[in-house]
């Protein structure tokens, strides 16, 4: 995984989790770049959450998702485990730490990310009836506008008046951080139409990209209904875990297993 496609896949969740935040565990984190990680703590995208009170049990594989019991220890650490009822063989299953230590990144930490990145001061309104959040006004050649940000269809935008961007195509990663291309949101700022279609804000590429997305979220169904035919007993989290590892999650970036399983019923 690439450092771009890292925090793709961050925001994506963000988008899809509109409204709450999206969690990310420290085992997930240990397979992305290790820069990456530490870019996105320094720069406040991703932010220290709540431990979970629910984990994938490990006890066998059925990979259930359970409630997390911790008991704690004077003298030793805490010590975290599954009671699992669904097997009479199966009793206390431990649970490590960094399945439970997770992280979280929000609307807010992304629009506080974006302001700084642009050297913006961070509006204090607050978020319109139509879902955007203001981030700070910005000048171009011709104007200033309110740039906002908004979850739309599964990514995120920025909004100047009536133009829109994709979050993604505007991010770059280098020299051990990632940066806000302001270039191109002058460009987006002013609705200039340029030359260069990097500084064009393009519906036609926009569009593609929902389609190879809804494309993503059929195969992903698909899978899973297989696999249901085949394994009826396991878990959702199971089949989830199990579509990960096929071919068609992979890519740029590729999914985890939390974000087919909100798509693979829908």
């Amino acid at each position: 995984m690439k450092e771009e496609d890292a925090l793709i896949e961050l925001l994506e969740r963000v988008a899809a989790w509109a409204g709450t935040a999206a969690l990310v565990s420290d085992q997930e984190l240990s397979e992305w770049p290790i820069a990456t990680v530490a870019a996105m703590k320094t720069q406040g995208l991703l932010s220290k959450a709540h431990p979970a009170t629910s984990a994938t049990c490990p006890g066998c594989e059925r990979e259930c998702v359970m409630p997390v019991h911790i008991l704690p220890d004077t003298t030793r650490a805490s010590e975290a485990f599954i009671v699992c009822d669904k097997r009479s063989d199966i009793n206390r299953v431990a649970v490590s730490t960094e399945q439970l230590t997770q992280w979280r990144c929000d609307a807010g930490l992304v629009r506080q990310f974006v302001a700084q990145g642009l050297g913006l001061r961070l509006s204090g309104q607050r978020p319109a009836d139509n879902g955007m959040l203001n981030i700070g006004i910005i000048s171009g050649d011709k104007r200033s506008q309110m740039l906002s940000l908004h979850a739309d269809d599964g990514e995120l935008v920025l909004v100047a008046g009536n133009n829109a961007l994709p979050l993604a195509d505007v991010i770059g990663y280098g020299g051990g951080k990632y940066s806000v291309d302001g270039a191109m949101i002058r460009q987006l700022i002013d609705s200039a139409i340029t030359s260069d279609p990097r500084y064009t804000p393009s519906n036609a590429r926009r569009e593609a990209r929902k389609l190879d997305t809804q494309s993503r979220y059929e195969r992903w169904r698909k899978a899973y209904r297989e696999l249901k035919k085949q394994r009826r007993n396991m878990s959702d989290v199971w089949c989830s875990q199990q579509i990960s590892k096929n071919d068609i999650a992979k890519g740029h970036p590729a999914r985890n297993p939390e974000t087919i399983r909100k798509h693979m019923k829908a």
